[in-house]
């Protein structure tokens, strides 16, 4: 019996393998962010790699905002906008700089029904927060309101949240937090702006408390902007009995303006 159902294991392998090709023969795979044939699905090209920004240490250890120099954050290792103002979660991590080459992979994921660009991403986000979720007891995304998600019909940040948990051997709670009320977009808005429109906006779902309580959570979104939704989740995490909060995103908006 175990060399049958070995060979089965065989059998579907070598399948799976066989329509993998048949599928790239009739339709190249083509790069993540271009129309360049590449190897494998969710691979970027030479050129669209090269032109992508990872955020890589030195970065701010609370926000991942990259660092021009290790010198930079100090002892800490934290931005100044974070020692000014320190976020309630413990530790963040971006995986891309939120630039035009990033919109590229995110916004297509988020708009666009490009539901395959969650894998290529998370796999890059694992490897920034790596620490993180090698700590985490349990990965949480960004909730959307429930009108938002009928639009939609699916949350970027539970796709992402699901690749991770796949990646990384950690489980998910897809539905731990709820959104209290809809939120107006928080496009065009200052920082102070945007923490007003989303305070107490969040909350744990009552049946998920059980499931938080004590626990090391890691919490995940496509983008960091000023950091208002991510505090306001972080909060309701906290306040729910999360033993502690981290923050894992795709990309991390690096702009003055909103910083300050």
């Amino acid at each position: 019996m175990p060399d049958l159902a070995a060979a089965f294991g065989l059998g579907r392998a070598a399948l799976r393998h066989a329509l993998r090709w048949g599928l790239d023969a009739v339709l190249p795979p083509q790069c993540l962010t271009c129309d360049m044939a590449v190897q494998a699905p969710g691979q970027m090209c030479s050129a669209c790699f090269r032109a992508t920004e990872f955020v890589t240490e030195p970065c701010c250890q609370q926000c991942g905002t990259p660092f021009s120099s290790a010198q930079q954050g100090g002892v800490a290792k934290r931005c100044d906008p974070c020692t000014q103002d320190s976020p309630p979660w413990r530790q963040g991590r971006a995986a891309l700089r939120y630039d035009n080459q990033a919109r590229r992979i995110i916004l297509p994921l988020k708009h666009g029904d490009r539901v395959e660009m969650a894998r290529a991403l998370a796999t890059h986000m694992a490897r920034a927060g790596a620490t993180l979720l090698r700590e985490a007891d349990v990965i949480v995304p960004v909730p959307l309101h429930r009108w938002r998600l009928l639009t939609r019909r699916y949350n970027q940040s539970a796709l992402l949240c699901h690749e991770l948990g796949r990646i990384a051997g950690r489980p998910v709670v897809a539905d731990a937090l709820v959104r209290t009320r809809a939120t107006a977009s928080l496009a065009g808005k200052t920082k102070r702006q945007r923490a007003q429109t989303v305070s107490g906006a969040f909350a744990v779902r009552p049946t998920r408390q059980a499931r938080l309580a004590g626990q090391r959570v890691v919490l995940v979104d496509d983008v960091l902007t000023t950091g208002a939704t991510a505090t306001s989740c972080t909060v309701a995490l906290l306040a729910g009995g999360a033993a502690r909060v981290d923050l894992l995103v795709g990309a991390r908006a690096i702009f003055d303006d909103i910083l300050s």
